[in-house]
């Protein structure tokens, strides 16, 4: 079993569809290797809506790119709109004719802490109310890391960013994280991974 283990994990490494070298992450950043795993797990084409954030900006300076996949960058609050469109295109395609039904298309939005759990929350929500079937990530750093490391809603009781300085008089960021796992959870959806 073991053996099989490591042969499966091989042949994921070795797959050409992955974010490609060149993006301008920071040293010791895992999402490039998140991001090269998550393109790698499925042979369907995949459509990537990428939010305004820490991974649009370093893999996609004009004019080159690290997607080796079809990519729209979006602004921060609109991920989840954009990928339900591209589902629901990809559907309205295959009733036409335009696309064989059995085709499968995958569709993921990826958004920072930010785009996610504060500015494109009710984008998310929508979405997710919906059912629309895309899958979303959410690469959660703390803060608004891309414009000066502002608190977010994913920014823990007492963390220190830019607009929460933790020191005598403040404490650092007052309010408790947002628990967005559960609020998602409450849609009742069919399938949700931590």
């Amino acid at each position: 079993m073991a053996e099989r283990v490591k042969l499966n994990l091989r042949a994921l490494a070795e797959r050409e569809r992955s974010l490609l070298p060149g993006h301008r992450a920071c040293a010791g950043c895992g999402f490039p290797t998140i991001l090269r795993v998550v393109l790698s797990v499925t042979e369907d084409p995949i459509v990537v809506v990428n939010a305004t954030g820490c991974m649009e900006v370093v893999s996609s300076i004009f004019p080159y790119d690290a997607w080796p996949v079809t990519w729209v960058h979006n602004a921060f609050e609109n991920a989840a709109s954009t990928a339900a469109g591209i589902e629901a295109a990809i559907k309205a395609l295959k009733r036409k004719g335009k696309i064989p039904p059995d085709k499968k298309i995958r569709v993921l939005a990826i958004g920072g802490d930010g785009g996610t759990y504060d500015i494109g929350f009710q984008a998310l929500s929508g979405a997710i109310e919906r059912w629309h079937d895309f899958t979303y990530l959410c690469y959660d750093n703390g803060a608004y890391m891309n414009t000066g490391i502002q608190r977010s809603g994913a920014t823990p009781t007492f963390g220190a960013t830019t607009t929460s300085p933790a020191g005598s008089v403040i404490p650092g960021k007052t309010q408790r994280r947002k628990p967005l796992t559960e609020i998602i959870a409450a849609h009742d959806l069919p399938y949700l991974s931590l």
